[in-house]
């Protein structure tokens, strides 16, 4: 008989042990008692730990994720060769396959570093990871960061929510660096040339003043060269 959990949902095979938080598993495993949980929403391994996500409030986090998806979907619509994912598995090593809240990548076909595999999940670093984290004490800061850096995820993005911040991160030279704000508070990509953010107007909710900046950014001369690179020749 199969094992109802209301904390982890059907496990549809009852001689695989569901998936705990804190549990160490290689990700071959990982990925087993995943697909025996049809029900489960979010699980990821992070440096060979399991950590299983609880269920989502609107506050903190369903609503910014919302806002979040707004803003780089309007960018990928504007921007060819470009795919955006809405909790994509990632599977980068033999001990980290997260489900960030959100990714930007370049596709294969056009120069990418990430491909779908046949089964469907990302394989590889893709351009832009973006997570929503409740505060600074989130994992997303720590071991993920660290798991990202490592794979080679060019640029990773955190809104710390409770804290009305954003870090966003470039990769150079083996190591994150803080990209920050210009004069008037905007972020700009280094990896998506035109992904401009108003910082203050995204934790403050006002998406009418994100998605007029953004416009900015999609109609500057570097998103121009950036799209006729990337299309260039395919």
């Amino acid at each position: 008989m199969v094992k109802i959990s209301p904390e982890y949902g059907n496990n549809s095979n009852p001689n695989l042990p569901p998936l705990e938080s804190g549990d160490r598993l290689t990700r071959v495993e990982f990925e087993r008692r995943y697909n025996a949980m049809p029900d489960l929403k979010k699980a990821e391994l992070i440096e060979g730990i399991v950590y299983v996500a609880s269920p989502l409030r609107f506050e903190p986090h369903a609503e910014p994720h919302a806002n979040l998806m707004i803003w780089l979907g309007n960018y990928k619509v504007s921007t060819p060769g470009t795919r955006l994912g809405d909790n994509p598995t990632l599977r980068l090593d033999l001990d980290n396959e997260p489900q960030p809240d959100a990714i930007l990548l370049i596709d294969a076909a056009y120069g990418g570093s990430s491909r779908i595999s046949v089964d469907g999940y990302v394989e590889g670093a893709p351009e832009l990871v973006a997570e929503v984290a409740a505060s600074s004490a989130a994992k997303d800061l720590y071991d993920k960061k660290r798991a990202y850096r490592r794979n080679g995820i060019q640029e990773y993005f955190v809104w710390q929510v409770y804290e009305k911040t954003v870090s966003w991160f470039s990769l150079q030279d083996g190591e994150y660096l803080p990209l920050t704000a210009d004069e008037a508070g905007i972020i700009k990509s280094q990896v998506f040339p035109g992904l401009w953010l108003d910082v203050a107007a995204l934790v403050a909710g006002d998406m009418p003043q994100v998605l007029a900046v953004l416009q900015q950014g999609l109609t500057s001369a570097a998103h121009e060269q950036f799209v006729e690179t990337i299309t260039r020749g395919v």
